[in-house]
C-alpha cells in the first residue's frame, strides 16, 4: 500500500469514532532520526532532520481526543515530508515574504484543512484544532476558524493589538485576577524542575490581534478578534522558574469555568507526546529499524503510528467499562480475543477476566495476559511495555486466525 492509503485507512477508522462528539484536534511535528543507520540506507528519498546534518524525516500526525474525556480516538490525518540535504538557508530564501503555503510552518493549515474529511464525514458535533507556540501563526487564525472548527494554541509572540499603544502580553497583565487553581507540576530533569503543587493565578480577556506587516500583501483580515488566557504560578520555590503559559483561541472566555476549561483541553496536548514517546524508545522503537528504503520506512512509520494509538487506548482505557472494544479492535479482531480468553484464563474466579465482554477493559485484559501480566487484581495495572508486547503478538496470531477462516472450495 502506499502512504496516501495507509494514511487514508487509519484516517477511515478515526472517522467511526467521533460522531456527535466534541474533537480536540492534536498536531504536532516529531522527527524520525536515523542517523545510526547512514551507512546502509538507500540514497533514494533520503533528507535531514532539525539539526540539518542527520539523516530522517519528518511526521506531523492529528490525533483525536474526546474533548469531554480525553480519550483517544484515532489519527485524522497524518503528513510525513523530507528536507532536502542541499537547500539554500531562510535568508537566501526570503522566508519572511514567502507564502505560508510554501513553508513548513503550512502543516498547521494543512492538518485542519485534511482532517476535515474525516469529521465530517464521521458526524463530529464539534473540533478543537491544538497546537503548540509553533501553531502560532496568524494564517491559521485566518482561515481555520468557521461555525464548526475552533483554534486553541499556547501563544508564541507578543503582539500588536488593534487601535492600541498596548501589546497582548502587556494587556493580558492589566487583567484583574479572576481566580486561583492547584496544577500538580511534574518533575522534569533537563529543565532541573522539581514536582510541585502550585498555586496558579488565572487572567483573560479578548482582544484584536493586528494583522503583521509582511502580510500586508495577501488577502488576510487586518484584524482578528480573540481570547487569551494567562496562567502564573504564585511564589514558585527558591530556585524554581515560575510555570507560566498563555493561551489564545477562538472559543469565548468570559468567566473562570471556561478558562479553565480551556486550560484542561490544553492540557491534554500531552497525549501527543506520549504517542510519539510510544512510536520510538518507550514502546515500538522505531528508529531502530533494520530497513533500508526511506519510502519502506516512511510507510513502517504509518502502520507504528497507529499501533501507538490503539497503545494509549489501551493505557488510558484499562479501567473504563463503558468504552467499547470497537474503539480499538475491529469485529474480526474480537471473536479472535473471543477465542483465545479461554486459553489464558485460570481455575479460579481471581485468574478470570473480571470485565464485561466487547468492554475495552475486557479486551485489554486478554492483550495483557499475552504480552506476560499475571492477570491478578493486586497486580499493578499492565503498562505500556507490557500491552505493546501483547498487542505484537497478538496481531501474529491475528493473522494466522484468519488465514483459518478462509473456505478451501474443492474443484475438478
Amino acid at each position: 500500500m502506499t502512504i496516501s492509503e495507509l494514511v487514508r485507512s487509519i484516517s477511515d477508522h478515526c472517522e467511526q469514532q467521533v460522531e456527535g462528539r466534541h474533537i480536540l484536534a492534536l498536531s504536532d511535528t516529531s522527527e524520525i532520526n536515523l542517523q545510526s543507520h547512514s551507512g546502509r540506507l538507500k540514497a533514494e528519498g533520503v533528507g535531514v532532520v532539525g539539526n540539518n546534518r542527520d539523516l530522517g524525516f519528518f511526521i506531523h500526525p492529528t490525533l483525536a481526543l474526546d474533548a469531554e474525556s480525553g480519550f483517544p480516538l484515532g489519527l485524522s490525518n497524518v503528513q510525513i515530508w523530507t528536507r532536502a540535504v542541499e537547500r539554500p538557508n531562510k535568508t537566501e530564501r526570503k522566508y519572511k515574504t514567502l507564502p505560508i503555503e510554501k513553508k513548513e510552518s503550512y502543516k498547521w493549515l494543512a492538518a485542519a484543512e485534511r482532517s476535515h474529511r474525516c469529521f465530517e464525514i464521521g458526524g463530529a458535533k464539534l473540533v478543537t484544532h491544538i497546537g503548540d507556540r509553533e501553531a502560532d501563526i496568524y494564517e491559521e487564525w485566518a482561515t481555520v476558524p468557521d461555525r464548526s472548527n475552533h483554534v486553541l494554541v499556547r501563544v508564541r509572540t507578543d503582539r500588536c493589538l488593534l487601535e492600541s499603544t498596548e501589546t497582548l502580553y502587556s494587556q493580558l497583565k492589566l487583567q484583574p485576577c479572576a481566580g486561583t487553581y492547584h496544577l500538580a507540576v511534574t518533575a522534569d530533569h533537563r529543565i532541573g524542575r522539581t514536582a510541585r503543587i502550585a498555586l496558579m493565578n488565572v487572567r483573560f480577556t479578548q482582544v484584536q490581534i493586528q494583522r503583521p506587516a509582511n502580510l500586508t500583501n495577501q488577502d488576510y483580515p487586518p484584524s482578528i478578534s480573540l481570547y487569551t488566557v494567562e496562567v502564573e504560578e504564585v511564589n514558585p520555590p527558591g530556585g524554581q522558574v515560575a510555570v507560566h503559559w498563555r493561551l489564545m483561541t477562538t472559543h469565548e472566555v468570559g468567566c473562570l469555568e471556561q478558562a479553565l476549561q480551556v486550560l484542561q483541553w490544553y492540557r491534554w496536548r500531552w497525549r501527543i507526546e506520549q504517542l510519539f514517546a510510544t512510536l520510538k524508545l518507550a514502546g515500538l522503537d522505531l528508529e531502530a529499524t533494520q530497513l533500508e528504503s526511506i519510502s519502506a520506512i516512511q510507510r513502517l512509520t504509518i502502520l507504528a503510528l497507529s499501533v501507538a494509538v490503539r497503545t494509549l487506548q489501551m493505557v488510558e482505557g484499562r479501567d473504563n467499562v463503558n468504552l467499547p472494544a470497537t474503539i480499538t479492535f475491529s469485529a474480526d479482531q474480537q471473536e479472535c480475543l473471543t477465542q483465545i480468553e479461554p486459553t489464558l484464563e485460570g481455575q479460579t474466579s481471581k485468574q478470570q477476566n473480571p470485565h464485561p465482554k466487547t468492554s475495552l477493559p475486557w479486551a485489554i485484559w486478554i492483550v495483557a495476559r499475552l504480552g506476560g501480566w499475571s492477570g491478578f487484581r493486586s497486580q499493578t495495572p499492565p503498562g505500556m511495555p507490557t500491552l505493546v508486547n501483547g498487542l505484537r503478538r497478538f496481531e501474529s496470531i491475528f493473522e494466522g486466525w484468519k488465514l483459518g477462516q478462509i473456505r478451501l472450495v474443492y474443484t475438478r
